[in-house]
């Protein structure tokens, strides 16, 4: 409802850009994570959550540890990886770290990520995740709102089905609604079970 190397992720074998953050900052402190020169605030954006109901980002997560991925359920590498990393270490966070903390993925591709696509997907991974969907105009706009480079759709050869390029790092929203912290493709489970209970204590 997301690793933190400063690179352009490329999906190994079949050459598309998955559009990497640019980082700045650097790793500070106890955080693992990459750790950024300028908070982000979290963006007023509604979209539709699996049940086709309005979910506004920033009231329906606030106070809580927030993280933010942009992917797709058809994406080859980075998304289930990103997802089952942190699926992984959700079952064995402490209660009040984990009660406290919400994961919003947003796909990147909502021709073919319909409700029930999205919500199956992601509970593979953990059924309190949130799937959020809607026009790309309006994902578009999220990823600005949030530094982050917009969708890329690169049509499939020979008839393939296309691929999607998109941000490769999730944005940690810490509960005062500001993403100090940014986690690249490539952050280990361990890195997450280490910076989650410090994330949400504000460091």
């Amino acid at each position: 409802m997301i690793v933190l190397i400063t690179l352009v992720g490329v999906c190994v074998g079949i050459g598309v850009a998955a559009c990497g953050v640019p980082a700045e900052g650097g790793n500070v402190g106890e955080l693992r994570g990459w750790v950024m020169d300028t908070p982000i605030l979290k963006p007023d954006v509604t979209l539709t959550d699996t049940n086709g109901e309005a979910f506004d980002l920033r009231t329906e997560t606030e106070g809580y540890l927030t993280l933010v991925f942009f992917g797709y359920t058809h994406c080859p590498d980075i998304c289930p990886v990103h997802m089952a990393n942190l699926g992984a270490v959700f079952g064995d966070l402490r209660p009040e770290v984990r009660h406290r903390t919400k994961v919003v993925f947003v796909t990147t591709d909502p021709e073919r990520d319909t409700p029930e696509r999205l919500r199956a997907w992601l509970d593979n991974f953990d059924r309190e995740f949130i799937g959020l969907r809607g026009p790309l105009e309006d994902i578009n706009a999220a990823l600005s709102a949030m530094m982050l480079p917009g969708v890329a759709v690169i049509p499939g050869e020979h008839g393939s089905e296309p691929l999607i390029g998109h941000p490769a790092a999730v944005l940690a929203f810490s509960p005062d609604g500001l993403a100090r912290v940014r986690y690249p493709f490539g952050v280990r489970q361990a890195d997450w079970a280490h910076d989650l209970p410090l994330l949400m204590r504000g460091l």
